[in-house]
């Protein structure tokens, strides 16, 4: 959009502002929280309908509402939130006032919550392209070890593949890990995977809600290109002291809450560790005699809520979560000895501090200061002692990303036709894309002490967003805002100005279309290695030299319920434009602090991404579930890469489908299975070699015998030309639960990969005879695993 067009966007929003403003008056604004009845939990996108004026809101990420409806002498509301038992509130009102609801937890009863809900299908009509898995969902789904993972679950949803074999990153609508913009507590983090991603950071024990974006993106969001991952952790028991851990194959964990004054302030922590390090350690050492090999992450989440009064909360939430690879060998004789240590780390820390404030029914506020750090480390350290000489060694390579962050947002509640969002915030980063140490001594007097490398790089961005949600007498819904910032890097200024435009029609009770136009730029890139092995995430910021990246969506679908708004199925076709994307230069794969990172990237790079996606689910009941397809394409193209050419992405998958049942036989027993199916993915293989004949002999006094030797190269005809084998898998599962004097426990059996499927993770050639053949390599058979977890 050119300057002219943006100015007219924003009058049309001011005037559409204007004109719901004074096109009602004579109203009421009903408001309160609505919260979990046993643990004070507050519950977040709550429906909340008043049946007299056909007129709803929902609650916010706090669990705040505000419905303002025509001024009346009784109201009928119904209060619902999927699996929980609804209420239904008649009262007198002569003028505004505030109710605060308690929802009691029920699956028995969910069949008459969903009925409770039938013909409200404009309750999301402000939003688009968005997915929401409850918790307990996800956590009756098949996992490996017995560990529910929201990011694998997030993976059955169309519009989001999964990458590599049991990776637990997500590449939504053609986009790439680090274009997620991924949210905990309001706060990003970087790094999000553990064992290399076949683990996610996200204990499921310590959160409330996760709800992803895809597409229609609110303004209030910025800084990625593809989508938005919002998770909440959460808040802690407000009024009894409750706990619960697990015993997997994969890592165990426990967690711990409760108040701290009842009904005033909570607490929770929740701790999470891989277990296998505390014997491989030691079983290593004494297998291959002084080497020592280890691996093991962890996860700490921790929050405390407290409330001053009823219209002010302060919150802290805290995450702290690492990976460490060591290997250590020690060398004993009788004159001399030596130690060797190898260690590389990774993680996340997150420190959030958030203050609620209510000025009124209708004007609500969240201000927030936060610090969030990722970190790559790698380090050596050798020590000789032979007693005449002794000496020591040690080396690092160190990269990451550091951020500062204030920002408030408001929500106001004006009238019932429209809520408007706006709010402003700061970033500070310190980015560190790559440097080395290295420092050496001995008794001999050689010491050396040196640094190099790319040295830290400081960079601002501010933003400042305005949206309108819209109801135009229920005939016509909208979201419709923008957002402005600045990227300040090396003198360098980026302005950005992003429209946001989603508008949504109901056909009647049961059908809604919708669609949505959003622009959206990215400050920070992402290089990662290619190859097969341990990660290494260089973020990296937009410069002088490198462009923010930029893209812009467009998308439209309809929905509607089915079956006594039992179920429902949507249909959504999208289209999405990047551009600024970077890559490694051709010949080139790693960061190194020798070198400036800029000079071995490309930086023109265009992307492409267009499909379908087709849902239809059920959410509620004893038996639930989705069946999910996605139809797409997608491409990047780099001027000096492929000839010019664009070629397909390395995740592009052309068909995706999954589906996903779970069933509740009793109260004791529940069980799931979920089939996946998906396009190979794209990779670059050679089509043809030829011999090399390497003369050698005029190094050597032209010695005709001296070295003649033969070796091969490869013939390529493009990028990503060929595709990997389709992949698909079937996993089951089941819960077995029991009461128990204390509380409940719950044994969890699962079987991953149930039929065995030998699904691709690379290709490599192998030399058979006198010919070349092509061999595929497999991670996961199939593999059965058990779990054991309790509650108190």
């Amino acid at each position: 959009m050119n300057a002219s067009s943006i100015k007219r966007f924003f009058a049309v929003v001011s005037f559409l502002t204007f004109t719901a403003i004074t096109t009602y008056s004579q109203n009421i604004t009903i408001s309160g929280y609505i919260s979990d009845n046993e643990t004070g939990e507050k519950l977040i996108g709550a429906n909340i309908f008043d049946s007299k004026s056909v007129r709803g809101t929902t609650s916010n990420n706090y669990g705040f509402y505000s419905l303002t409806i025509p001024k009346t002498d009784t109201v009928f509301l119904n209060i619902s939130y999927i699996g929980y038992v609804s209420i239904t509130d008649t009262f007198t009102v002569k003028s505004g006032l505030s109710k605060n609801y308690s929802l009691i937890p029920g699956t028995i009863l969910a069949e008459v919550i969903v009925n409770a809900n039938k013909g409200q299908i404009t309750d999301k009509a402000s939003e688009m392209s968005v997915v929401s898995i409850p918790l307990s969902q996800i956590e009756n789904l098949p996992a490996i070890g017995g560990e529910s993972d929201i990011m694998k679950a997030l993976q059955l949803m169309p519009g989001v593949s999964s990458g590599n074999e049991a990776s637990s990153g997500i590449y939504v609508r053609g986009g790439t890990p680090d274009q997620n913009l991924i949210l905990l507590d309001d706060v990003p983090l970087y790094y999000v995977n553990h064992l290399g991603g076949f683990v996610s950071t996200f204990n499921s024990d310590a959160l409330s809600s996760i709800k992803l974006v895809k597409g229609g993106f609110p303004a209030i969001y910025g800084s990625r290109l593809s989508s938005v991952l919002d998770i909440r952790m959460k808040e802690g028991n407000i009024r009894e002291f409750k706990g619960s851990g697990m015993i997997g194959m994969v890592a165990s964990k426990v967690s711990i809450e409760g108040p701290i004054i009842k009904d005033t302030s909570s607490y929770i922590v929740s701790f999470r560790r891989f277990m296998y390090d505390i014997f491989m350690l030691p079983l290593s050492e004494a297998l291959t005699q002084g080497l020592a090999i280890g691996y093991n992450f962890y996860d700490f989440n921790a929050k405390v809520n407290y409330r001053f009064s009823d219209k002010d909360r302060l919150f802290l939430s805290v995450y702290l979560g690492d990976d460490r690879i060591s290997f250590r060998r020690k060398d004993n004789s009788y004159h001399s000895s030596s130690k060797i240590k190898v260690n590389q780390n990774w993680g996340n820390n997150l420190f959030a501090l958030r203050w609620n404030h209510i000025y009124g029914p209708k004007l609500f506020s969240n201000s927030i200061l936060s610090y969030t750090r990722y970190r790559l480390l790698n380090d050596m350290s050798k020590n000789i002692d032979d007693g005449s000489y002794v000496q020591s060694a040690y080396s690092s390579f160190i990269s990451g990303i550091n951020d500062l962050s204030a920002k408030i947002d408001f929500e106001y509640f004006a009238l019932t036709a429209i809520k408007m969002k706006f709010g402003i915030n700061s970033l500070y980063h310190t980015f560190t894309p790559g440097l080395a140490s290295y420092n050496q001594n001995d008794n001999q007097g050689f010491d050396v002490d040196t640094t190099f490398g790319n040295y830290t790089l400081n960079a601002f961005e501010h933003a400042a967003y305005l949206s309108n949600e819209i109801n135009l007498g229920g005939k016509l819904f909208g979201d419709i805002g923008g957002r402005f910032s600045l990227y300040q890097v090396n003198g360098k200024n980026y302005f950005s100005l992003e429209p946001r435009v989603l508008l949504s029609v109901p056909i009647g009770s049961y059908v809604i279309l919708k669609s949505s136009y959003a622009t959206m730029q990215q400050n920070v890139h992402l290089l990662t290695n290619s190859g097969v092995g341990i990660p290494t995430d260089l973020w990296l910021p937009a410069t002088e030299k490198v462009n923010p990246a930029k893209s812009t969506q467009y998308a439209f679908g309809v929905s509607g319920l089915l079956f006594n708004s039992k179920y429902e199925i949507s249909l959504e076709g999208y289209y999405k434009d990047m551009s600024n994307l970077i890559a490694y230069k051709e010949g080139a794969s790693t960061v190194n602090a020798t070198s400036d990172w800029q000079d071995k990237v490309e930086t023109d790079g265009k992307g492409k991404s267009y499909g379908l996606e087709f849902l239809f689910q059920k959410k509620a009941g004893r038996t639930t579930g989705w069946v999910g397809y996605t139809l797409s394409r997608t491409t990047r193209q780099f001027s000096k890469i492929n000839n010019g050419e664009p070629f397909n992405y390395k995740y592009d998958r052309t068909h995706d489908i999954s589906l996903v049942f779970s069933h509740q036989i009793n109260e004791n027993i529940d069980i799931s299975a979920t089939w996946v199916y998906g396009t190979g993915n794209a990779f670059t293989m050679a089509v043809g070699r030829y011999d090399v004949i390497n003369d050698a002999s005029r190094w050597y006094n032209d010695n005709p015998d001296a070295f003649n030797y033969n070796s091969q190269a490869y013939i390529y005809n493009g990028i990503n030309n060929f595709r990997m084998r389709a992949y698909h898998r079937f996993d089951i599962g089941a819960n077995f639960h029991k009461k128990t004097k204390r509380g409940e426990r719950t044994w969890n059996v699962s079987i991953y990969n149930l039929y065995n499927r030998k699904n691709p993770y690379y290709y490599f050639f192998d030399q058979v005879g006198s010919q070349m053949v092509l061999k595929q390599q497999s991670l996961f058979p199939i593999i059965p695993s058990v779990s054991y977890s309790f509650k108190f």
